[in-house]
């Protein structure tokens, strides 16, 4: 079994990477950087684990090409723009590391169909 220290820095983070110089996980060098007292080492063969398909897979960063920015098991695209966080007033809810069904995907397409905004109610107003 291996720990993995969940992301506060990056909220979209869809891979882990493992720290060469310690063996543990991290979604961030600023996450290794808070839990460990040594410098992160740098390394040309990464080792990741995707967290859609929870399996791990490495890649030689000397012969990195387009096509090794998506997961190899599932397809899942780990090589986005960084979304973090940011200062704002909003409803507060669970925190989304725990259960993220308050995030909404962007890469999804939204469902038009169950917006109450949509729909004609004209006839059901008085």
């Amino acid at each position: 079994m291996f720990l993995v220290h969940y992301d506060k820095h990056i909220l979209n983070a869809q891979v882990s990477i493992r720290a060469p110089c310690c063996k543990q996980w991290f979604d961030c060098s600023e996450c290794h950087a808070e839990a460990e007292t040594h410098p992160l080492a740098r390394t040309t063969e990464m080792s990741f684990i995707c967290k859609k398909c929870k399996k791990a897979f490495r890649k030689d960063m000397t012969v990195y090409e387009e096509s090794d920015e998506y997961c190899p098991h599932c397809d899942n695209h780990y090589v986005i723009e960084a979304k973090t966080p940011q200062a704002a007033i909003r409803i507060e809810g669970e925190d989304a590391r725990v259960d993220a069904r308050l995030l909404k995907d962007e890469r999804m397409k939204a469902d038009h169909s169950r917006s109450l905004l949509t729909h004609d109610v004209s006839d059901r107003l008085g």
